[in-house]
C-alpha cells in the first residue's frame, strides 16, 4: 500500500513536470505565461510541499531555501532550454581563424548574453516576488533571525516569552504563555514586511522592463512591425528547421539501415557540411543594410547569389 504522503510528493512532482514541460516552450509561450506558470507551481510548493520545522537552527535556512533555491534553478534552467545560449557557446572557447577576440565581439556577445538573461529572469523573478506575497516563506526565515527577535516581540506584555517562543509561531503549536494576539500581531508584521517586499519587487521589475523596452525601441533601426514580422519568421523558421531536420535525419538513418542490412552500396543523399552548419548556426544580429533575418536566410541569399555568378561566369566562357 502506498503512503499517502508519498502519493502527495508523486502528484505534485507530475503537476510541476508539466510546469517545466510546457516551461520548455517560452519562446512560443511568452513571457507572461511563463510568469503566470510559474506562480503556479509556487503555489503547489507552497501549499503541499512547504512545512516549516519550528525549529530555532532551521527556520532561517528552510525559509531561504524555498525562497532563494528555486528561484536559482528556474534561472539555471531558463539557459539551459534557451537555444540562443547554445548558439552563444558554441565554438566561443575555441576560436577560429578570422575570429579575432576583438572589443566589438565581446560587446556583441556580452549584449546577446543580457538579452538571454532578461528572459531567463522571468521565471525566478516571478517565483519570488509570488513567494514574498503568499508570505509563508518569509515567515518561517525570520521567525529563526535571532536579530528580529526584539524587533518583533518590543513593547509586548509577554516580551520575554515570545522572543523565546518565536521560531514556534508560524506552525501554531507547542507555545505556552503567549497570548493568541500577540501571536498574531507578530505573524501579520511579518506578511506585511514580506508582502511590501513582493510588490516592490514587482514594481521594480516592471519599471526596469519598461525602461529597457523603450531604450531598445528607440535604439532599435527597424520599425515595430518589421521587428513583429521578424518575430515570426525565425519562429517559424525554428519550428520548421526541427521539422526538416528530423525528417532529413530518418531518411539518412533509413539508407544506411538499409546499406548495412542488405549490402548495398548507399543511395547518393546530400547533407550540409560542416561549413555549412557553422554558417547557420551562429546568433544573428538583424542590420538594415542587408535586410536578413536569420543566419539560415543571409546563408540562402548569399549561396543563391554564388550560383547565379557561377552560371553568368559559364556564360561568359
Amino acid at each position: 500500500r502506498v503512503p499517502a504522503s508519498l502519493k502527495t510528493t508523486r502528484a505534485v512532482m507530475d503537476k510541476f513536470k508539466t510546469v517545466l514541460n510546457i516551461a520548455n516552450q517560452q519562446t512560443n509561450l511568452g513571457i507572461g505565461m511563463v510568469a503566470l506558470l510559474t506562480a503556479g507551481g509556487e503555489q503547489i510548493f507552497s501549499s503541499v510541499v512547504f512545512k516549516c520545522p519550528c525549529s530555532q537552527e532551521l527556520n532561517f535556512v528552510y525559509g531561504i531555501v524555498f525562497l532563494l533555491v528555486p528561484a536559482l534553478a528556474l534561472l539555471l534552467l531558463g539557459y539551459i532550454i534557451s537555444k540562443k545560449t547554445w548558439k552563444l557557446l558554441t565554438g566561443l572557447c575555441c576560436p577560429r581563424k578570422g575570429r579575432s577576440c576583438s572589443w566589438r565581439r565581446l560587446f556583441a556577445t556580452g549584449t546577446v548574453l543580457f538579452q538571454i538573461s532578461t528572459t531567463a529572469l522571468v521565471a525566478p523573478s516571478s517565483w519570488i516576488a509570488v513567494a514574498l506575497l503568499n508570505g509563508n516563506y518569509f515567515e518561517c526565515a525570520m521567525t529563526g533571525v535571532n536579530a528580529s527577535k526584539a524587533r518583533l516581540c518590543g513593547g509586548k506584555a509577554s516580551a520575554e516569552l515570545c522572543q523565546k517562543e518565536l521560531f514556534r509561531f508560524p506552525c501554531g503549536r507547542g507555545i505556552s504563555g503567549v497570548p493568541d494576539a500577540d501571536k498574531d500581531d507578530v505573524l501579520l508584521t511579518l506578511r506585511a514586511q514580506s508582502q511590501i517586499l513582493g510588490w516592490l519587487l514587482i514594481a521594480s521589475i516592471m519599471l526596469s522592463n519598461l525602461l529597457l523596452g523603450c531604450m531598445a525601441r528607440c535604439a532599435s533601426p527597424i520599425s515595430y512591425l518589421q521587428l513583429k514580422f521578424w518575430r515570426m519568421y525565425a519562429q517559424q523558421e525554428s519550428c520548421m528547421i526541427d521539422s526538416f531536420s528530423a525528417k532529413h535525419a530518418k531518411e539518412l538513418a533509413e539508407r544506411n539501415l538499409k546499406s548495412f542490412f542488405n549490402g548495398t552500396p548507399p543511395e547518393d543523399i546530400k547533407t550540409p557540411s560542416n561549413k555549412d552548419w557553422e554558417k547557420i548556426s551562429s546568433l544573428y544580429k538583424f542590420s538594415a543594410k542587408d535586410h536578413y533575418y536569420s543566419t539560415l536566410h543571409r546563408y540562402v541569399e548569399r549561396h543563391k547569389l554564388s550560383l547565379h555568378m557561377r552560371h553568368f561566369n559559364k556564360a561568359e566562357r
